[in-house]
């Protein structure tokens, strides 16, 4: 009588990786990220900078803005605590679009491009927190520009001072930054 041999199939389940905490790798410096802190009024970056990396607010309230060839300038948004920015480096900016400033004492890490790459792709946990961060940010953005071009001066304003207060949220912010009528 002839035997057979089974082979095993190979397992389609990923394999458990060690406990990746996000939370901590945000919080710490380390490798090919820093911790830099930034008084008021300081700059994260300059609009025409090199975009080499990615910031993420430990602490305090950035102001990210564009400025125009006639020097007027617009605020494109806050960001505080737990916020991503300068990710068009991953999508090729080779330069910064606009000016990240701190509007109070401020935390930020900085993240090399090629090791937030690395994350992306080693690290779901990491990627799914990323992911969801920017495709919550876009359905802001695009609400706001409905908000833009359907709304009312009186009920665009009331919206991004609930914004502006993160009204709704779980931990709103309670320091507003001053801001002028413009």
């Amino acid at each position: 009588m002839a035997t057979t041999t089974r082979r095993k199939k190979p397992s389609v389940e990923p394999k458990a990786r060690s406990g990746f905490n996000v939370e901590a790798y945000l919080e710490s410096a380390g490798g090919k990220r820093q911790v830099v802190p930034y008084r008021r009024g300081a700059i994260v970056y300059a609009q025409g900078d090199p975009g080499i990396d990615i910031r993420y607010v430990q602490k305090g309230t950035i102001k990210l803005s564009v400025l125009s060839s006639t020097g007027k300038e617009a605020v494109v948004a806050m960001l505080t605590a737990g916020d991503f920015f300068g990710e068009g480096a991953l999508a090729g900016q080779a330069v910064r679009m606009g000016t990240a400033t701190a509007v109070t004492a401020s935390q930020v890490l900085i993240i090399e491009k090629d090791a937030m790459v690395h994350l992306l792709h080693d690290e779901p946990a990491f990627s799914d927190r990323f992911i969801a961060y920017m495709l919550a940010r876009n359905i802001r953005i695009e609400a706001d520009l409905v908000d833009h071009l359907f709304n009312s001066s009186e009920k665009r304003l009331a919206r991004t001072l609930l914004l502006l207060a993160r009204y709704g949220e779980k931990y709103p912010s309670r320091t507003l930054p001053k801001i002028s009528q413009e």
